[in-house]
């Protein structure tokens, strides 16, 4: 009843002294991991582990129990908490459970303790060790690309923001795999993008050679499909859970895996050929289980029918003398019929008195002496016979012995089975590996998308970049690609501006979910990318309150660029979406000034930063912060109607049209058309001065006003201010001042700004 598409964990916390010990377990699967969080942030580091894992329940010690943290994460996730006793988590527990933890390091007892408390309580629960866990694998977090909980939400990598569905997810939109099995692999993939170039580019290699070759991706796909989930399989096996329908299943996906590895042997790509060498078909398993188990067997394993005729000679034996003794009743009947002269005369059997001879009430003179009644009916009588007695002993008693001997039989081959589960789990992990990086060869080849190069360089440029799931549900060629190009030196932090609904966000999280797809491997969607490794993505986007905690949108807005600022690094992407949008202007414009000079700081911080802001003004710090440059979202102004192109070009932008967005949004024209007159009004009233004002007795204008044309004065007087702040007036000679003087002054006419 779980979804197979995703993993199950339970999760094992130790803390000591603040630092921390995780423990990972999925119980369906039978994968363990584990980790140590010693290093920096240790608290919120294991927030994000916790949130990547998604687990259902934790268990904690005393140590954790006692910490804000504790009461913070089942409030904000809403997991189970369940508090072990102290010497779950002990070094005897390690020493005892793990034996292959015997060399110490020094982040090893943490995790080995959290690793030794889950196993205590996973024997508890089961009654019995699961022998189908697999030994516990250490991970570093120094690995994989860190995103907290805000980045994994903001960037809908495995499910929507809004409604916390698959569909419309980034994982939605690029999964091509065929099995549930590739499809959990591929969830972890996003879920961990790589640090590592050298396994980013052995994913791409593989990726590539699939890509390349047609025939074999299809030829791998196909064996693919119908694939059963090993990984599940096994563990139902290992938990004795599984019945003779599950082991059909095992024996046609064993049956596939020849022609896998056959298929995969000329691909000339190592990885791809080591995966398919590690593939073991289990000949003698599955030769056990195509002679033993019935082509239809019932979903029961302790009502017969398991076992094929021929596997066993006893169980043959006993459903021939069943069988024989079936025939016996039914020619009996025939029998009895003729010599009591009894037509309607019938041999029946029920649970309750086994066989029997039914006579009804009109015919009972006829019944013979050697009848012995059984059981009064209303409307007749049953009966036995010292024969029919005697063959409901040896068909009931043959029924019973087959039923019991099939059981065992079938319980020794599921041992035979669980005898080679590491074998089986071992297989699973290579078809997951490979029904990903097919599906990903697939993906990149309908959805034209490239193979972008990773470095370990500065440079982010990405060339006609396309939003993967945008593309996705507006159909073929109706997404407007973008290009991008950022490094560390002159183009660290883009401010872009231009109107709501023009596409600033879409751009954005594009840029994010290309880096991150880029760092599990896969291919992009762009026409080219070149990425420099990226070790965290940070995102502020959107207003949210956190009213349970007592904090406003704005609080929880500034609480996540405090975030940002303190854990970001040089080689972090962040995403800033309208900071300081929740506060008075002056107030949110001077921190998002402040905010955009604090990253572009190379002292800092100095990292790569896209910047989406509605306060043009901000745009004035290209020419004063040297890494800050403008970009905007292009618009169109087409008979009075605003077009939104959702081309991102140079340059800033100084209108956002957010009375064009309410009238397309369907707010009232009257309303719409109000808007502009104050618009206009304000506009023309408060040119120069420090602080806003409106009036309070301000009326309805009379007759329709040119909104377009005022706008365009405005833009026009902007104009001359460009002009004026790139003059260098220690180069002017004084002919060019009273030139350009003229020129300005004659322009200023023209907007209405001077008097003629």
């Amino acid at each position: 009843m779980l979804d197979e598409r995703r993993n199950n964990y339970i999760l094992s916390i130790y803390s000591l002294n603040g630092y921390y010990g995780l423990a990972a377990c999925d119980l369906t699967t039978g994968a363990f991991e584990a980790t140590a969080l010693i290093v920096g942030s240790t608290a919120a580091k294991l927030t994000d582990e916790i949130a990547r894992y998604a687990p259902a329940e934790i268990l904690i010690n005393s140590t954790f129990h006692q910490e804000p943290l504790a009461a913070l994460i089942h409030d904000r996730y809403n997991i189970v908490l369940t508090l072990r006793p102290d010497q779950d988590f002990s070094l005897d527990a390690v020493n005892r459970l793990l034996p292959e933890a015997a060399e110490p390091d020094e982040q090893q007892p943490l995790w080995a303790q959290a690793a030794a408390a889950l196993l205590i309580y996973l024997t508890e629960t089961q009654r019995f060790q699961p022998g189908h866990i697999q030994p516990v694998k250490p991970y570093q977090l120094s690995e994989f690309m860190n995103l907290d909980p805000i980045a994994r939400r903001n960037l809908e990598i495995t499910e929507t923001l809004r409604d916390k569905n698959r569909q419309g997810s980034l994982l939605w939109a690029v999964d091509r795999t065929m099995t549930p099995m590739g499809s959990r692999l591929l969830r972890r993939w996003l879920e961990q993008p790589l640090l590592n170039i050298h396994d980013i580019l052995q994913r791409q290699n593989a990726i590539q050679n699939l890509k390349d070759k047609f025939m074999l991706r299809q030829e791998l796909r196909e064996s693919l499909q119908g694939l059963h989930d090993l990984e599940r399989l096994s563990s139902k096996i290992a938990l004795a859970a599984v019945n003779a329908r599950d082991l059909l299943a095992l024996k046609a996906s064993l049956a596939k895996l020849p022609a896998i590895r056959g298929i995969l042997q000329p691909s000339g790509d190592p990885w791809l050929q080591d995966l398919a060498r590690r593939i073991d078909p289990l000949p003698e398993l599955a030769g056990i289980l195509e002679a033993a188990i019935a082509e239809d067997p019932p979903p029961g394993i302790k009502e017969g029918n398991l076992i094929k005729n021929g596997y066993d000679e006893q169980v043959d034996k006993l459903r021939l003398a069943s069988t024989e003794g079936k025939t016996w009743i039914l020619a009996l009947e025939a029998a009895e019929r003729e010599r009591t002269g009894i037509r309607s005369l019938k041999v029946g059997f029920n649970h309750v008195f086994g066989y029997y001879i039914e006579v009804t009430r009109a015919n009972l003179a006829q019944v013979p002496e050697n009848y012995i009644r059984k059981q009064t009916l209303a409307n007749g009588e049953r009966y036995v016979t010292p024969e029919l007695k005697e063959m409901e002993d040896t068909i009931l008693g043959a029924e019973q012995k087959v039923i019991a001997l099939e059981y065992e039989l079938f319980s020794s081959i599921r041992e035979q089975a669980a005898a080679r589960i590491r074998s089986l789990q071992q297989t699973a992990q290579c078809l997951s590996a490979l029904d990903v990086l097919g599906g990903l060869a697939e993906l990149a080849e309908r959805e034209n998308y490239c193979r972008p190069a990773m470095d370990l360089s500065d440079q982010l440029q990405i060339m006609l970049g396309r939003h993967p799931v945008v593309e996705k549900v507006l159909g073929p060629g109706r997404f407007v690609p973008n290009d991008l190009d950022m490094d560390l030196s002159a183009r660290r932090v883009m401010i872009l501006t231009g109107p709501n609904m023009a596409g600033k966000s879409t751009y954005m999280r594009q840029v994010a979910l290309i880096v991150l797809l880029a760092q599990t491997g896969s291919f992009v969607p762009a026409q080219s990318a070149r990425i420099g490794l990226v070790d965290r993505i940070f995102t502020r986007v959107g207003a949210s309150d956190d009213l349970a905690a007592g904090q406003s949108t704005f609080l929880v807005e500034m609480n996540e660029v405090a975030q940002i600022l303190q854990h970001a690094t040089p080689r972090s992407l962040l995403i800033l979406d309208e900071i300081g949008r929740g506060t008075s202007t002056y107030d949110g414009l001077s921190i998002a000034w402040s905010v955009i000079e604090y990253i572009d700081d190379r002292q800092n911080l100095g990292c790569r930063t896209l910047f989406a802001t509605h306060y043009h003004e901000l745009t004035d710090l290209e020419p004063a912060l040297p890494g800050v440059f403008n970009c905007h979202v292009e618009v169109s102004e087409e008979n009075g109607e605003v077009v939104f192109l959702h081309r991102i070009m140079p340059g800033g932008c100084d209108e956002s049209y957010g009375i064009e967005v309410a009238r397309l949004a369907g707010v009232p024209d009257a309303v719409v058309h109000r808007a502009r007159e104050f618009l206009i009004q304000l506009e023309q009233e408060n040119i120069g001065r420090d602080k806003l004002k409106i009036r309070r007795n301000a009326r309805p204008m009379d007759g329709q006003l040119d909104l377009f044309a005022s706008s365009m004065a405005l833009k026009n007087t902007d104009g001359i201010l460009e002009r004026l702040r790139g003059l260098d007036i220690q180069v002017l000679t004084p002919l060019d001042a009273l030139n350009i003087l003229h020129d300005l002054h004659q322009k200023a006419k023209k907007t209405g700004g001077i008097s003629g």
